[in-house]
């Protein structure tokens, strides 16, 4: 063997157990200390943390983008544990659901004081959404003043879309387009 195909052939040996240590799956066990090889990605890993009461901004980050696609339910379980523990952009993703009527009805009251929660809180998405309800009353009482108030907030903020909405001279078709007119016109 020359000298120089020693190194090759000892690297092709560490690669091959390398690969073959890398396929072994760790098995998970559960007992009275806790559990050994816990999944710590994926539904799963957000299933369990919310069991265990585990309500944090990473948990909620990776728990909003795990289940607002495949489970609305859990993503509304989850989401709604996030924001009543503070976390603004949960209390945003709320509005979402329950305007949307995902993994619930739809209920435009309870979308708008989600937003109004997080305008409260200081998020600039939050501001400019409380905003938005309140020019068109979607939720909320209509206060067309007190809602561009809120859209200078967040434009001060730096939210780019409230300052070309600032630029429109707030007329909302240019952030939010005819599609869903039916769905914010004012009831009362």
């Amino acid at each position: 063997m020359t000298p120089t195909a020693t190194p090759l052939v000892l690297a092709l040996c560490l690669a091959s157990l390398a690969s073959g240590a890398a396929a072994e799956v760790p098995v998970t066990a559960e007992d009275d200390h806790g559990i050994l090889n816990p999944d710590d990605t994926g539904k799963d890993m957000i299933v369990r943390k919310l069991e265990m009461g585990v309500v944090d901004s990473v948990t909620c980050s990776l728990g909003i983008n795990v289940t607002k696609k495949d489970d609305p339910v859990l993503s509304r379980k989850l989401i709604r544990k996030c924001a009543d523990a503070g976390i603004t952009k949960a209390m945003t993703w709320m509005s979402h659901l329950e305007n949307n009527g995902l993994g619930g009805p739809y209920n435009p009251d309870a979308s708008a004081e989600w937003d109004r929660k997080a305008a409260e809180a200081g998020d600039p998405i939050g501001k400019f959404n409380h905003g938005l309800n309140l020019m068109r009353g979607h939720g909320t009482t209509q206060d067309e003043a007190l809602g561009r108030a809120f859209i200078d907030e967040a434009a001060r903020d730096g939210l780019q879309v409230a300052k070309r909405l600032q630029g429109a001279d707030y007329d909302l078709d240019e952030v939010t387009p005819d599609a869903d007119n039916w769905k914010y016109a004012p009831l009362f």
